[in-house]
């Protein structure tokens, strides 16, 4: 990983402006998902993963701990850069933080078109095809 690009968990309070931001672009305006799907009143539960480079924020990831699982999801990154391994360090944090929390999976909503990115990490497909904010999705399961 390149030393200008990190990725830290952070709190929703601590970082509102930036995580609304990136999630307000790549969901609500590029991906037409309403702002009542998105803003889902869970935040301030979730664990947030926030990603930067030179200091700019530039993608995001929410989780839960759901008993011994972590359940990620609103994994976005601005388009500008993307294909910069920006979400393959989000995603690489988030088993880090898993592991290290001795949780034995992580599960996720993943979107069709990115089922092989998290295949790349081990991700299996555990589920039929499905709509949700009108985007086709799988669910998908890693474990440790």
């Amino acid at each position: 990983m390149e030393n200008n690009l990190k990725v830290e968990v952070v709190k929703w309070i601590d970082e509102y402006d930036s995580l609304t931001m990136i999630r307000e672009k790549v969901f609500i305006e590029e991906q037409k998902v309403t702002s009542q799907l998105e803003w889902d009143g869970m935040d301030k539960e979730a664990i947030h993963f926030l990603a930067f480079k030179d200091e700019k924020a530039i993608g995001c990831a929410r989780a839960f701990v759901i008993e011994y699982c972590m359940q990620l999801g609103r994994i976005a990154v601005l388009k500008e850069y993307r294909g910069e391994g920006i979400g393959s360090a989000l995603i690489e944090k988030a088993m880090t933080t898993a592991k290290l929390n001795q949780l034995s999976a992580i599960y996720i909503s993943a979107q069709c078109h990115a089922i092989d990115f998290y295949k790349k990490f081990g991700f299996e497909v555990t589920s039929d095809i499905y709509l949700d904010a009108e985007i086709l999705h799988r669910d998908m399961t890693l474990n440790f």
